[in-house]
């Protein structure tokens, strides 16, 4: 059962819940922009870079099988292709098609919209601590960039 407003929560059950939080609002964004949750998340990866599989499915933490029926998915929708690595013939890279890039700029724009909005009850200097202690747990845990860093303004 829920508690009331403004009950005493430990970290753990804070960070769960705002990871549930965090993933709602990108689930429903994916939808609005008929994509599935993992294939925002590709395509927010594939924006700063074209990745190799084996640096793609070590991002996304993605076995080789989910990763290849992602890409193959995702392809088909004319997001992403293929390439040949050109320092590795045998080797294949994964990166966004023009129509690919238009949409994950317009879901990631969104997303970052929507995610700004939560914590609008937080103050200029509340928001720069929530920032500088989320970033060092981060840093911390060496998570990988699966989203871009903004040039945020608190």
């Amino acid at each position: 059962m829920a508690k009331a407003a403004g009950e005493q929560m430990g970290v753990v059950t804070a960070l769960v819940r705002s990871t549930f939080l965090v993933n709602a609002v990108y689930a429903d964004t994916a939808r609005e922009y008929g994509l599935t949750q993992q294939q925002g998340q590709l395509l927010c990866v594939l924006m700063a870079q074209p990745y190799g599989m084996g640096e793609l499915g070590e991002v996304l933490g993605l076995a080789k099988s989910s990763l290849s029926g992602l890409v193959d998915r995702t392809a088909r929708r004319g997001l992403v292709r293929r390439e040949s690595d050109p320092s590795d013939n045998r080797a294949v890279r994964v990166e966004l098609t023009a129509e690919g890039s238009r949409l994950a700029d317009g879901f990631y724009a969104e997303t970052c919209r929507r995610i700004e909005q939560l914590p609008s009850g937080l103050d200029d200097t509340e928001r720069g601590t929530l920032a500088d202690l989320l970033a060092r747990v981060v840093r911390d845990n060496e998570v990988p960039p699966v989203f871009m860093v903004l040039n945020e303004q608190g």
